[in-house]
């Protein structure tokens, strides 16, 4: 066997690079996480013009408990203004920087860490900001909608993108043609293609 079957007949690993719809898929959720970025780094730390706001909460859970008490759609609506802002990112951020064959837990962790951090950065700028205040609460809701986004889409995409893969792999080895066997078959010895006791050609 030579160096080239050996290369062609090996089995594809983990760290072999993805297909090229990987590549595009990886491309555009950087797009989208960069551009994601921008837009609610303006949403979140733009002047707000009111004449009254809450005080700075430092307390966990403190406004959670506020907007739970309130009910109804405002009550709503204030979880929904916590939570849902750095949810996307737990879908990009591990797409765009991750592997297709990644552990679930570390990327979970990675994606939460991640995700905390950004969430930490903007409430500093936006306490800086005026017609803002601190919230320790708006750090946790962000963080925790970014986890529950990343446990519900990023495992079964990754599933979905491995099960493409593996299948796209094997039709292409379906698809090459046995020409190795027939160059085998033409240069094996004349005597070992007859059957036995037929006569030989010499």
């Amino acid at each position: 066997m030579t160096g080239d079957d050996t290369i062609e007949d090996a089995e594809p690993t983990d760290r072999t690079p993805p297909p090229e719809a990987c590549r595009l898929l990886r491309t555009t959720a950087r797009l989208l996480l960069a551009g994601y970025a921008v837009l609610l780094a303006w949403l979140v730390l733009r002047p707000n013009a009111v004449n009254w706001t809450y005080p700075a909460n430092l307390t966990p859970l403190a406004s959670v408990d506020r907007a739970l008490a309130l009910g109804g759609y405002a009550g709503a609506r204030q979880l929904a203004a916590g939570i849902l802002p750095l949810a996307p990112f737990g879908v990009l951020l591990p797409i765009a920087v991750g592997r297709l064959r990644t552990p679930v837990l570390p990327s979970f962790l990675r994606t939460v860490g991640g995700a905390a951090l950004l969430a930490t950065g903007l409430e500093i700028l936006k306490s800086w900001t005026p017609g803002h205040v601190l919230n320790v609460d708006d750090i946790i809701l962000g963080t925790a909608g970014a986890a529950v986004c990343h446990l519900l889409m990023v495992p079964a995409a990754r599933a979905l993108l491995r099960l493409r893969a593996r299948r796209r792999r094997t039709a292409g080895a379906a698809a090459v043609p046995h020409h190795r066997t027939y160059e085998l078959a033409s240069a094996a010895p004349l005597g070992r293609l007859t059957a036995p006791g037929s006569p030989t050609v010499r």
